[in-house]
């Protein structure tokens, strides 16, 4: 069996991980898991290589902690690391992070946890979590033996997730979004870079960037069918980020069996370096036919910020472009339309003041206008 190394920590992983986020549901309810073919799906996966199941307290609506502590029952436990994560966002008080964690660990049923993450860090939770004393905090449970390593899941611009790394001599390990279309997003290649130099662990969340990579347009899927070597669309996207040295593990949210028996048999094909400049080639032009197909030409120089009425111009139109260039799916992107607050479009007025600054000559108001109908009216 294929193994990669926390080198930091001497831990050997299967480069492939379960997330437990997108377990199969029953009648569309994210709270209602099919818990008889969850917990299948999970324990196959352990028979099969993996040693890493990562959950966390909001997964399926609080009940993902819960299955995840029935399918590691009858030895499983034993047999793999497992990771959940203290859910910042709800921290109001020091004692709180004591709460969660007993809490967290009666639902998994465990004494332990391998892996804990401070969850869902951008420079909001951080700071309120560092003023708690968070990582003083992480490092008593360490010395009880309630956690064995800590790091942190991110979710902001790489400035923050530097201050991040910078704040702490002693992060074991850490965990972003990555794929080959979000090279530039949140902590992107150089949060990657900035980790591995630091020596400290990388996983990636995300590598499908939710699925979306997993059913590319016809023009995407075109250049994959193109070359000698035929591989889908997933194997693509999983063996680019299984290609860099500072990945420890990718996580991969699997819905179906099958699912998590492809990505098995990819894991045990992928390797560090493993692609070739023409494969590595193959990739970037499905990236750029992605980025082809967005309609708003923004290059986010920022030349239209700020607008006196608050409205993230930028912002509103790389979801908007994520949504066309991802098929259209603009429900799936509402969630982070809604997070931009009152930054949204429908905050524009139509002032005026941005179109003249855009190098671009984009209509803004206008652009903004398709935006807000198109994400509003869901």
């Amino acid at each position: 069996m294929k193994y990669r190394e926390f080198k930091k920590l001497g831990v050997k992983v299967f480069p492939l991980g379960f997330g437990a986020m997108r377990l199969p549901i029953i009648g569309g309810d994210e709270g209602k898991i099919n818990e008889k073919e969850a917990i299948r799906m999970i324990r196959y996966g352990i028979d099969n290589g993996i040693n890493y199941v990562d959950t966390a307290y909001p997964y399926h609506k609080g009940n993902s902690e819960i299955l995840v502590g029935k399918a590691l029952k009858n030895g499983y436990r034993e047999k793999t690391y497992l990771a959940t994560k203290l859910p910042t966002w709800l921290l109001e008080k020091e004692t709180d992070m004591d709460r969660y964690l007993t809490e967290q660990l009666k639902k998994l049923d465990t004494d332990h946890i391998d892996f804990y993450l401070i969850h869902s860090l951008r420079k909001s939770t951080w700071d309120r979590a560092y003023k708690l004393g968070v990582l003083e905090w992480g490092e008593k449970m360490k010395e009880k033996g309630y956690i064995r390593y800590l790091g942190f899941s991110f979710h902001d611009e790489f400035p923050v997730f530097k201050e991040i790394i910078d704040a702490y001599d002693n992060w074991d390990f850490c965990q972003i979004q990555y794929n080959y279309m979000d090279i530039n997003f949140q902590a992107g290649r150089r949060g990657l870079k900035y980790a591995g130099s630091k020596g400290i662990p990388v996983i990636v969340m995300e590598p499908l960037r939710g699925g979306k990579l997993a059913s590319p347009p016809p023009s995407v899927k075109a250049i994959f069918d193109s070359y000698s070597i035929k591989r889908s669309p997933v194997e693509w996207a999983l063996f680019w980020v299984w290609n860099h040295p500072e990945v420890a593990l990718l996580l991969s949210g699997m819905s179906t069996m099958e699912q998590v028996k492809e990505n098995i048999e990819s894991a045990k094909r992928s390797g560090i370096g493993i692609l070739s400049e023409e494969e590595l080639k193959v990739i970037q032009r499905a990236r750029e036919e992605y980025l082809r197909l967005t309609p708003i030409d923004c290059t986010k120089c920022n030349y239209c910020m700020p607008c006196p009425f608050g409205v993230n111009i930028p912002g509103n139109f790389a979801i908007y472009n994520s949504a066309v260039m991802y098929g259209g799916r603009f429900k799936d992107f509402k969630w982070e339309y809604d997070a931009l607050g009152d930054a949204r479009a429908s905050a524009c007025t139509k002032c005026g003041e941005c179109e003249p600054k855009c190098p671009q000559g984009l209509h803004i108001r206008d652009l903004l206008d398709m935006v807000w109908e198109n994400f509003e009216n869901i």
